[in-house]
């Protein structure tokens, strides 16, 4: 496989609900967009999701707003998003905290040659999942889309892509 697009958390509660902000609103046409280009030869979509007892959680100590929990409309993918995701037939892995073990093991085994990353949040999720990737596929090209990702505040997504930065992702 050539060409590999990991779309991160494009869910409600990150865009317009609980935890979301003007940025992540406005980054959802480019993310549509990147989905559809037909340059991808697979996509593949995480959903953070948590469950009713969030707030007992570790996370939930660190960060009290109960959010993207299975089955309510803040989890839910934005439906412009969903659509495009369903259009490509893009893979959807659910994750239960920032990292996913799950989407590294699935991208390690489907080896593509280039990877591409858009989502949220840059700061967390987005730079979480990177380094895993960094970490696993160290020879491989690995692009995060600025204009295609938002972070929790406009100053931790540019400290964020710095760090990627820093660690041999490619930011444009």
């Amino acid at each position: 496989m050539k060409k590999l697009l990991v779309v991160v958390d494009m869910q409600n509660d990150f865009i317009n609900a609980a935890l979301g902000t003007k940025e992540a609103v406005s980054i959802v046409p480019f993310v549509v967009n990147e989905i559809r280009t037909g340059a991808y030869d697979k996509v593949i979509a995480t959903m953070d999701t948590h469950e009713k007892n969030y707030m007992e959680t570790l996370e939930g100590h660190y960060l009290p707003v109960p959010h993207c929990i299975r089955g309510t409309e803040g989890w839910k993918i934005a439906p412009s998003v969903e659509e495009a995701l369903n259009a490509v037939q893009a893979e959807i892995i659910e994750k239960p905290t920032f990292g996913s073990y799950a989407l590294a093991e699935r991208v390690f085994r489907l080896a593509p040659e280039e990877i591409v990353i858009v989502g949220l949040c840059t700061d967390i999720c987005v730079i979480s999942n990177a380094l895993l990737l960094r970490a696993g596929m160290y020879q491989t090209k690995i692009t995060v889309l600025a204009d295609g990702c938002a972070a929790t505040t406009p100053a931790k997504h540019i400290e964020a892509l710095h760090i990627m930065e820093s660690c041999q992702i490619e930011v444009k």
